[in-house]
């Protein structure tokens, strides 16, 4: 965007700080705001009907959710919230709609968020699908420390700090698969379960099982 559209829509925007595990809004909720996360994690979520929790995404620094609602005018599709402690630029509906009026490019460049996203939830339900147990969950590592498509080298080992719950949620599996499988990749030395966190110290050989079928 550029300077005087930021510009536009700062003036129009607050900046709202949530604590962690705070919701931020509830499926079936108006769709009255869009948000940007500045700072932190923001999970997105679904209850299953036998109580079950399913984590849609994990929406990060310099990324958007809420839009879907804020477009359409429907209810929230999903429950938000702080997986850690945020920071939130927050655009209502009602300044937001006469904004993309007037700047029909951005509307475009919003499209392509919800193509973005649409396509990450059909990426989703092919691995639940098509991928083993072991393709899955080295995929969803590699996404969740952001080294999914970057190949260079790293100075440090990148490091997860989700709980083997919260990512047992992710890919539809439970706690003590997910406790099992990272286990065995410890042994052979793929990556460091320490302090409640996962330390991945061999990107290539994660990369490899997350292209297996």
């Amino acid at each position: 965007m550029s300077t005087d559209e930021l510009d536009q829509l700062i003036a129009v925007a607050r900046i709202e700080d949530v604590r962690a595990k705070t919701p931020i809004f509830h499926k079936g909720a108006p769709g009255e705001a869009m948000m940007a996360v500045v700072t932190g994690e923001v999970k997105i979520s679904a209850l299953a009907a036998d109580g079950r929790e399913i984590v849609l995404a994990m929406m990060r620094e310099g990324e958007v959710f809420g839009e879907i609602a804020l477009l359409d005018g429907c209810d929230r599709t999903a429950d938000a919230t702080a997986a850690t402690n945020c920071s939130l630029l927050v655009i209502h509906r009602r300044d937001f709609l006469p904004f993309l009026n007037a700047h029909p490019q951005v509307a475009i460049r919003l499209l392509r968020v919800v193509c973005r996203r649409l396509r990450r939830t059909t990426e989703q339900v092919e691995d639940l699908l098509f991928l083993n147990l072991p393709s899955r969950l080295a995929k969803k590592l590699l996404n969740l420390s952001g080294a999914d498509e970057e190949q260079r080298p790293r100075e440090r080992a990148p490091i997860i700090r989700q709980s083997q719950r919260e990512i047992g949620n992710l890919v539809g599996l439970s706690r003590e698969s997910i406790n099992k499988q990272l286990s065995r990749w410890q042994k052979e030395g793929v990556l460091t379960l320490r302090d409640g966190m996962i330390v991945l110290d061999d990107l290539d050989a994660l990369r490899e099982i997350a292209a297996e079928v």
